[in-house]
């Protein structure tokens, strides 16, 4: 949560009119490509470069933009710093901020626990729209292993987080995590997304999610474009069963098993703009250059787009 000195700060630069900067605006709307790149900090967080120095790295490799964890701008703004001058530094870097990653609890039964995440979530999407970022991850946070999805009344709270965004033209995209034991599977997730019957209603699905939570990947080819604007790319191994896989064991894409080309050209047939974002957390690359392993990610990337294009 904001202390009064960061809420105030937050305050004014939207009072002064949602500050975005110019050049950060022009980079969202000039962009058509099929397909665009993303880092999700997450990729070099293990090197512990902090919030600018990531940027810049993302920028350096050639990014056309980033997933930001909104912990760690909260973090920056703690440590005196303004909003502004984080939009400032984003803008001159030429980075389009795509998605944040949010844990709020937005989903959990607890009334008390809800009501608080929605004062919070509230709080992060006035920082990011701000910064020009119209994404915020909505996870199935604090949501019990053991305690299965009741679809209605995850449709009824996704809506209400919808509407929450439409304030600030930063939209909740619904992410299932393969290993939750509640929201896991692509399936639950459409079905949350089309109960909650809303246009604006977006699926984020990720490459190891979709293999982790036994959704595979045929269902991606069923959809509306419209419905998945940002997909988290890595790749696994063929070594573990998966079951005992995790989010360390994943792998540059294209250096696993995974059946990337069939997603990229089921992405592709379904329509739309799509960010290719890439999330890993393997310590063997924690341990290389965070400019080597961002500019890695990306030629592997880059190469799978190429290879269904030609």
């Amino acid at each position: 949560m904001l202390n009064r000195r960061d809420s105030i700060k937050l305050s004014a630069a939207l009072l002064a009119g949602a500050y975005i900067p110019r050049p950060v605006k022009t980079a969202l709307s000039a962009r058509h490509n099929p397909f665009r790149f993303s880092l999700n900090t997450s990729t070099i967080s293990g090197q512990n470069p902090g919030l600018l120095r990531s940027i810049e790295i993302a920028s350096a490799a050639g990014y056309d933009g980033m997933e930001l964890w909104i912990n760690d701008i909260k973090r920056y703004l703690k440590q005196g710093n303004s909003i502004q001058s984080l939009a400032s530094f984003i803008s001159s870097k030429n980075i389009v901020i795509e998605n944040a990653i949010s844990f709020t609890e937005w989903m959990v039964d607890d009334d008390d626990k809800r009501n608080a995440a929605l004062k919070e979530l509230e709080a992060e999407m006035k920082i990011l729209s701000v910064l020009g970022c119209h994404r915020i991850a909505a996870p199935p946070a604090g949501v019990s292993r053991d305690q299965p999805i009741h679809f209605q009344k995850a449709a009824v709270r996704y809506r209400e987080i919808l509407a929450l965004g439409r304030k600030y033209n930063v939209m909740p995209v619904l992410e299932f995590w393969g290993a939750s034991g509640t929201l896991y599977n692509l399936s639950q997730a459409t079905a949350i997304a089309v109960a909650a019957d809303a246009r604006d209603a977006r699926i984020l699905p990720d490459v190891f999610h979709l293999f982790r939570g036994g959704s595979g990947f045929e269902g991606l080819s069923l959809l509306n474009g419209k419905v998945i604007d940002i997909i988290h790319m890595n790749d696994y191994p063929s070594s573990k069963p998966v079951n005992e896989q995790t989010d360390s064991d994943r792998v540059y894409p294209g250096d696993g098993v995974a059946p990337l080309k069939q997603v990229l050209r089921d992405l592709k047939s379904i329509g739309g703009s799509k960010v290719l974002s890439l999330e890993l957390f393997n310590k063997s690359y924690w341990a290389q250059d965070p400019l080597v392993v961002a500019r890695t990610g990306l030629q592997k990337m880059k190469s799978l787009v190429s290879e269904i294009e030609s």
